[in-house]
């Protein structure tokens, strides 16, 4: 905590050197949701559900999309990025010789603090079609959800951290990580309503379900005890696997100074 505390004050004061881009950024981010909420709006003009989720649950589930994408756009994604190119031009030294350990340091080297604002758009998203339903809540349902939530953003970031880590060995990794930005718009809509084939893709290749449908499901009463044990275990797992991969990746490094 104390190291991401710091870094966090860090990136904070680069940031407010460019106080304007902040704005702009927060703005574009308004936008987006504005544009998502209208596209449900165009959707339930013409149905009253969609397989089986009403507007406002389908709102939360925009809510999470949001919340999980700002946490990615914050920290996750800048601070993989900088690792890859970090490998490529050899200075990852930097990081290894730092007395932290090296993956917790460069998971976190880098952030926007602007994507912050997804993050709390996403919140009050979440809110706002938590009060419309008039959802009686409970510490199970708070519990679940929360679980729910912490295995979305293991299982996103562990999957970033393992493409990310390729980079060990491949060129073009910024490619793969593209890929799974556009397959993670399709985490706005419940993956239930896509084909099998699609829904398989979405929950076990790139594990976009786990961190959207799953969490909006447990917000809104409707998660299954199984599938929560099943993302906890996928969580752990892939959490183990990034590490692993992580350390057979350093002994193939050869840095600015090996």
């Amino acid at each position: 905590m104390r190291v991401f505390l710091t870094l966090f004050r860090v990136n904070l004061l680069f940031e407010l050197a460019y106080r304007s881009n902040f704005f702009v950024q927060a703005l574009e981010s308004l936008s987006h949701l504005a544009f998502s909420i209208l596209g449900l709006a165009l959707v339930y003009s013409h149905t009253a559900e969609l397989n089986g989720w009403s507007v406002y649950e389908l709102l939360a589930l925009v809510g999470v999309f949001f919340a999980i994408g700002g946490l990615i756009g914050f920290i996750i994604q800048p601070s993989l990025q900088q690792f890859m190119q970090d490998i490529q031009k050899g200075t990852l030294d930097f990081a290894l010789v730092k007395p932290v350990d090296a993956q917790l340091l460069v998971s976190m080297q880098s952030m926007r603090i602007w994507k912050l604002t997804d993050v709390l758009l996403g919140a009050g998203l979440i809110g706002f079609s938590m009060w419309k339903l008039q959802t009686a809540w409970s510490w199970l349902r708070v519990g679940q959800f929360a679980l729910a939530l912490l295995d979305g953003a293991i299982i996103v970031y562990s999957f970033w951290m393992i493409m990310a880590t390729l980079a060990f060995w491949l060129i073009r990794v910024e490619n793969l990580l593209v890929i799974f930005e556009s397959l993670y718009e399709a985490g706005r809509w419940p993956i239930g309503i896509y084909p099998g084939w699609l829904r398989m893709a979405l929950t076990f290749i790139v594990p976009v379900a786990f961190a959207t449908t799953v969490p909006a499901r447990a917000l809104t009463g409707r998660a299954q005890p199984e599938v929560l044990l099943a993302a906890t275990g996928m969580a752990v797992a892939l959490m183990v696997l990034a590490r692993i991969i992580w350390n057979i990746g350093l002994r193939h490094y050869s840095g600015a100074s090996a």
